[in-house]
């Protein structure tokens, strides 16, 4: 039935990373997810498991060996907060390229630049656009919870498997902070190498006949074959877009103005639908639960149920409000709130944003 324990999200993710089997963390400290790797290293999960744990001298250092071990069909993971995301990126887009399953966790926090330790939301672009270079997406999972960022770690890896690429854990420095009951899985198994070879006929494992079995990169494709496999990258992607998509509805079944957060938004714009429901809005709120695949279907379906509005609250300038604009096509108003530096917005102050904003009042 699972533990119940009192942990912060970014030790929940770590936990969950060794309960689920994973082989390997390659990480490098930054706050305000540094507790992942010292919460792994304090936890010594290879004698527990046999899974490795390696503080890298760099967070390309890091990326590059998830690359390496993910080639060779182990269930791989890092961690970082955005600057150290922002030099992950050129291993990401390789990542993708070769269609290496792996996942890594984003605990936000604010830019550009180094900016702030606070926490924030603005790299919604960087992960669920593609930060490096080339055609690719990367699975987006948002967690609101501390539960959700030990689910996720196993959703993660069960998607990245499933269609070869990485998946993003988006949490930023609240999540990643605050301390929450949290139920943990009980213990699997790690794969043995002959379970992976026989699962993953792709993995790297050695020579086989003499010839060597490896990873197809750039350096093997012609222009006209590089073509051939970008189309593939995106008729994978078009599967995920229709079969992956997941998000949460709340009080939107007589809605006519809607709240869209995710992750740490969502819970503050939660507590802003009850208290404009007990003013006598007909205020809901939709939750994306993973950011790419995006879940543009379920606004236009609430805008073919009569909704006339909705409002992106984000911790940061306006990302997400680019998508739920794309969804809305103009037929709805739709506007963005938000707060940066690491301040957080209030539910009182994102419900006066839904009336003076989307309501009219």
């Amino acid at each position: 039935m699972g533990e119940l324990k009192l942990m912060k999200g970014n030790e929940a993710l770590a936990e969950a990373a060794i309960r689920y089997g994973a082989d390997a963390y390659f990480g490098y400290p930054i706050t305000p997810q540094s507790e992942v790797i010292e919460y792994l290293s304090e936890q010594n999960p290879y004698e527990r498991t046999g899974m490795v744990v390696l503080q890298a001298e760099s967070e390309l250092a890091a990326i590059n060996m998830v690359y390496g071990a993910g080639a060779s069909g182990k269930r791989v993971m890092t961690s970082s907060s955005s600057p150290g995301v922002c030099l992950k990126q050129e291993g990401l887009a390789y990542i993708a390229g070769a269609e290496i399953p792996c996942v890594f966790a984003d605990v936000v926090r604010g830019g550009p630049g180094l900016g702030t330790i606070q926490p924030s939301q603005a790299d919604y672009f960087q992960n669920t656009k593609g930060g490096g270079n080339g055609d690719y997406r990367n699975l987006v999972l948002a967690p609101a919870s501390v539960q959700e960022m030990c689910d996720f770690v196993a959703l993660g890896f069960e998607l990245a498997f499933k269609y070869r690429m990485a998946a993003c854990i988006l949490s930023d420095g609240a999540i990643g902070q605050m301390m929450e009951k949290v139920v943990l899985p009980d213990q699997k198994p790690r794969m043995t190498d002959e379970e992976i070879k026989a699962k993953y006929p792709w993995a790297i494992n050695g020579r086989k006949n003499g010839t060597q079995h490896r990873i197809i990169t750039s350096l093997d494709l012609d222009s006209a074959k590089m073509e051939e496999h970008n189309i593939h990258l995106q008729k994978k992607y078009k599967e995920i877009e229709e079969n992956e998509v997941r998000y949460e509805m709340i009080n939107c079944d007589d809605a006519e103005y809607v709240f869209v957060a995710y992750g740490s938004s969502a819970r503050i714009a939660q507590k802003s639908v009850q208290l404009g429901r007990e003013a006598g809005l007909k205020v809901g709120l939709l939750r994306p639960i993973t950011l790419w695949p995006y879940p543009t279907k379920a606004i236009d379906a609430l805008i073919k149920k009569g909704v006339k509005g909705f409002l992106s609250v984000e911790l940061s300038c306006g990302q997400m409000i680019e998508d739920v604009r794309l969804a809305c096509n103009g037929r709805v108003k739709a506007e963005h709130f938000g707060r940066v530096g690491g301040i957080i917005h209030t539910p009182e102050e994102v419900l006066e944003a839904m009336k003076k904003q989307i309501i009219g009042e």
